[in-house]
C-alpha cells in the first residue's frame, strides 16, 4: 500500500491505516516520515501517538529514532487534521508563492532549478527553512504543502532565516544521500554576495579561525571564534575575494568549504569587519543608521546572498551550475554604494 495518504478526509481520519515504506523513504527516521506525511497534524501530536505505542512498525513498538527500511509496515492509529491548523498552512503558503522562472519583489519562492531528483529554489530573507524554534512553517513545509502529491521533499542543506539565495531539496531519498555526501566531502562550491563596512584587504583571501558553539543566557544559539585548543572548537574554513569596493562598503565573494552554523557571519565579524544589517553579529549601530528611512538608499536585512552553487546531479553525474541574482533591495543598495553595477 502507497503511503501517500490523504489527512484532512473524516472518514479517512476516523480509522487505523497500515503504511508499506518503499525504497524512496528508506532510511529516514520514523519522526521525519510522519511529520511529512501528516500534513497539518501538530509536531507535538505526532511525537505523543509514537511515544504512546498508537504508531507501531511491523507490529511492534519503536522509538521516534526508529529508521525505517523498505517493506516495513507502519499502523497509524486515526488521526484527525486540526482545522485551525489547515487554515493557518493554507494562509501561510498563500503568502509564499511557488511558480518558476526569476525571482520577483515580495516574499516568492522562484524555482531555479527542477528536474526527478533535485529542485533548486530561490529562498528569499525573512522565511526559515523549516519549521521550530518559534517558526511554525517554513521553505520545506510550505513546498509539501504546495505539492501535496510529492512522494518525497527534504532539505539538502539549510540557510539562515535572514539569508536569501539557493536552496537546494531532495525529491529522491538517494538523491538525497548523494546530495549530502557532496556536501560534507567539500565536493560542492557555495559561494555569498555579503557586504562589509570599509575596505576589505584584498591580501586577506583565507580565513581559517576555528568556531565554537555556545549559548547565551535565554538559551539562544550563538558561534564565536575560537583557539585551535579549545575543546569545542570545529575547523572551518572561507575564502574571500573583493568583487567591488566603494567609498564605504566592499562586497565580497565569500566560499565556504566547510558548512558551519553562521559560519561567514562569524569569520567577517571576527576580522572586525560583520556583514551590513547582521543583528547577531553586527555593528548595532551602522545597522540602526543603515535602516533609516532618510537614508539615499535604506538597508532593512541583512546582505548575506548565496548566490551561487555547484554540485554533480545525484543521478546523471553532471555538473550543475546555478545562480541567484541578488534581490531587488540588495541591488538597489550595490547601485548606489558602488560606481559600478554588480
Amino acid at each position: 500500500m502507497k503511503h501517500i495518504i490523504g489527512v484532512n478526509s473524516t472518514e479517512e481520519a476516523a480509522v487505523a491505516r497500515t503504511l508499506q515504506v518503499d525504497l524512496d523513504d528508506a532510511g529516514q527516521r520514523l519522526d521525519n516520515f510522519l511529520i511529512r506525511l501528516l500534513k497539518g497534524v501538530p509536531k507535538t501530536h505526532v511525537y505523543r501517538i509514537i511515544r504512546s505505542g498508537e504508531v507501531r512498525v511491523n507490529k511492534g513498538r519503536v522509538g521516534v529514532e526508529r529508521r525505517l527500511l523498505a517493506g516495513d509496515l507502519v499502523r497509524l492509529p486515526p488521526v484527525r487534521t486540526s482545522q485551525r491548523a489547515a487554515d493557518k498552512a493554507v494562509a501561510l503558503a498563500a503568502g509564499v508563492s511557488l511558480f518558476s522562472g526569476a525571482a520577483s519583489a515580495g516574499r516568492a519562492l522562484a524555482t531555479l532549478f527542477e528536474d526527478e531528483a533535485v529542485l533548486a529554489v530561490d529562498k528569499p530573507a525573512g522565511v526559515a527553512v523549516h519549521g521550530g524554534s518559534g517558526v511554525s512553517f517554513g521553505v520545506i513545509e510550505l513546498l509539501r504543502m504546495a505539492r501535496p502529491t510529492a512522494r518525497f521533499l527534504e532539505l539538502v542543506h539549510r540557510l539562515d532565516r535572514e539569508t536569501s539565495g539557493i536552496l537546494l531539496v531532495a525529491k529522491k531519498r538517494s538523491a538525497l544521500v548523494h546530495l549530502q555526501d557532496q556536501f560534507r566531502a567539500r565536493d560542492t562550491n557555495k559561494t555569498y554576495l555579503a557586504l562589509v563596512a570599509g575596505h576589505w584587504p584584498s591580501q586577506r583571501k583565507v580565513l581559517d579561525t576555528p568556531l565554537r558553539k555556545f549559548l547565551l543566557p535565554d538559551g539562544e544559539r550563538r558561534v564565536c571564534a575560537a583557539t585551535r585548543d579549545h575543546p569545542d572548537a570545529m575547523t572551518a574554513l572561507t575564502l574571500v575575494k573583493v568583487a567591488s569596493a566603494g567609498e564605504r562598503f566592499s562586497l565580497l565573494e565569500v566560499t565556504i568549504k566547510t558548512g558551519r552554523t553562521h559560519q561567514i557571519r562569524v569569520h567577517l565579524a571576527a576580522q572586525g569587519m560583520p556583514i551590513a544589517g547582521d543583528d547577531k553579529y553586527g555593528d548595532f549601530e551602522l545597522n540602526k543608521a543603515l535602516r533609516r528611512t532618510n537614508q539615499p538608499v535604506p538597508l532593512q536585512r541583512m546582505f548575506l546572498h548565496a548566490w551561487r552553487l555547484q554540485f554533480m546531479h545525484p543521478a546523471s553525474g553532471e555538473k550543475i551550475s546555478l545562480v541567484s541574482r541578488l534581490p531587488d533591495e540588495l541591488q538597489r543598495f550595490c547601485d548606489h554604494a558602488f560606481p559600478r553595477h554588480y
